[in-house]
């Protein structure tokens, strides 16, 4: 079914991102925050463009551009907290967050709108709940990286709920709000001898490739939620946090002690409980019902991370 090739190809490249943005510790987070919203900006004003939709943008009202700046602050904390955390190892409690996101979301809508839930819902937010207490006495703090994650990203998602702006014109209303501090701080760090994109060649062509990588599991993700049922989409989500936790596990060999995996084992079965109510509700519905699970345009790294 090529509709999900290509969701599943969009998740896999979010998956993917740890082992990218591994690539750029050579440059401060902020740095890499700051080239990923330029570039990103460029890429898809470049779209746009060859769409012939350019002249679209002209047509934000004020209140639209509002709302932009809110998803690109909300969004532009998710990139530079998930930088910062691969770049310091905490690559497995980057992938919580992403496995808290819809728990997260879920709880947005009960107090964003008063949306009334399950008894199921309830249960899945309670293990939720139960598992970062037990992952923040294993970690001796709370999972911070993994909460500030899911919940810019669920700020996020709250704001693209609302906002009129397909995803191609809010990616490039976010990043116009974004550049010009992304811009001065580039400029600042030039200044004072301290930017790494002159620095070398390969550098500079993994910084600006941060912005492609951005916009390309969001076109394909766009494909596929036209040809595919939103139930499924949720589902082929959960291979972007899994593949993260893999990657934090197996290859940067982050320690995983009995009582973190006891804390990630609640947030699977709550994860279990609510996947399984929002199927059986859409199941008994019917097929042209609305689907209740949530899927962001875009992740973080989806954005997205």
């Amino acid at each position: 079914m090529p509709g999900v090739a290509f969701g599943a190809s969009a998740y896999l490249i979010w998956g993917s991102f740890a082992a990218f943005f591994g690539l750029l510790k050579f440059a401060d987070p902020a740095e890499v925050v700051a080239q990923r919203i330029l570039w990103t900006l460029a890429v898809v004003l470049v779209v746009l463009m060859l769409a012939g939709r350019l002249r679209e943008m002209r047509t934000i009202d004020a209140k639209t551009w509002r709302l932009a700046a809110v998803a690109s602050a909300a969004l532009s904390l998710n990139w530079g907290v998930y930088v910062f955390g691969v770049a310091t190892g905490h690559v497995v409690e980057c992938a919580l967050g992403y496995f808290i996101n819809p728990l997260v979301t879920i709880a947005v809508g009960v107090v964003a709108f008063r949306e009334r839930l399950a008894k199921a819902q309830w249960l899945a937010l309670g293990l939720g709940a139960l598992a970062v207490g037990v992952l923040t006495v294993d970690y001796g703090r709370p999972p911070v990286i993994a909460l500030v994650l899911a919940c810019s990203f669920a700020t996020y998602g709250l704001v693209k709920k609302v906002i009129s702006l397909d995803a191609l014109r809010g990616i490039a209303a976010e990043g116009i709000v974004a550049a010009p501090f992304a811009l001065a701080f580039l400029l600042v760090l030039a200044l004072t001898g301290h930017s790494e994109f002159g620095s070398s060649a390969g550098h500079a062509a993994l910084l600006m490739s941060t912005g492609p990588v951005t916009l390309i599991p969001l076109l394909l993700f766009a494909v596929a939620a036209q040809r595919v049922p939103l139930s499924t989409m949720g589902l082929l989500q959960y291979l972007t946090p899994a593949l993260q936790m893999a990657w934090g596990v197996a290859v940067t060999h982050e320690p995983m002690p009995t009582s973190r995996w006891a804390g990630f084992a609640l947030i699977w079965a709550a994860l279990a409980i609510f996947t399984t109510h929002a199927l059986l509700r859409t199941r008994r519905a019917g097929p042209t019902a609305p689907v209740p699970i949530e899927v962001p345009e875009t992740p973080a790294g989806k954005p997205e991370p």
